[in-house]
């Protein structure tokens, strides 16, 4: 799940994104303050906006909204308000980690892709990865599926010239680092971090 407010931009509206994947075609559905987004395939709930959001909360930022149990909690109570039986499924693990690449090998189908496997604490993903300077035994910043890059690029589950890749592997100017080098490649992280912990710029 990511939630995007702007108010200046966007207008006093909350927007959930429930799910990365797209659709062909949709259906919306509104009660009170409260739009739902809706497949009209599997009839599966997509996105949902909340509108007028500032007489429930007031939020003094622009952009992507840390998810937070305060949050996930203040939502589910709207959608309540709203008469809207809809019951929110949050994984709340940090989305930006520290990973260990434990090994890597050449991408079969293409010369510059390498396929890595990167232990990130709880599991081992497999990502897809171009940097020139990726290499086994580092410890990198691993942006998981659902993290949602500065840049406003949601991470998801991709397939890469024929091979699955489960994240992404980061570089300093990707995470807007102030003062990132301007060099290419991944960023590379002391040996001292703790490989599964939440990685904070």
């Amino acid at each position: 799940m990511n939630i995007f407010y702007n108010k200046p931009g966007v207008g006093d509206v909350l927007l959930i994104q429930l799910t990365p994947e797209k659709t062909e075609k949709v259906i919306t559905e509104t009660k009170g303050d409260v739009t739902q987004v809706i497949d009209v395939k599997t009839n599966e709930v997509l996105a949902i906006n909340i509108f007028e959001f500032s007489k429930y909360k007031v939020l003094d930022l622009q952009g992507n909204v840390p998810l937070t149990t305060e949050i996930v909690e203040t939502i589910q109570q709207i959608l309540e308000k709203n008469d809207v039986s809809f019951t929110l499924e949050v994984d709340l693990s940090p989305k930006f980690v520290v990973g260990h690449v434990d090994s890597l090998e050449q991408h079969p189908n293409a010369d510059k892709l390498k396929v890595c496997q990167v232990n990130v604490g709880e599991s081992t993903l497999q990502i897809v990865c171009g940097a020139p300077n990726v290499e086994a035994g580092q410890k990198v910043v691993v942006a998981k599926v659902g993290a949602v890059m500065p840049s406003g690029m949601v991470i998801k589950d991709a397939e890469l010239r024929g091979i699955a890749s489960s994240g992404m592997l980061c570089s300093a100017r990707e995470l807007a680092i102030p003062d990132a080098p301007e060099v290419k490649g991944i960023l590379i992280l002391d040996e001292q971090k703790e490989v599964g912990s939440e990685f904070l710029v």
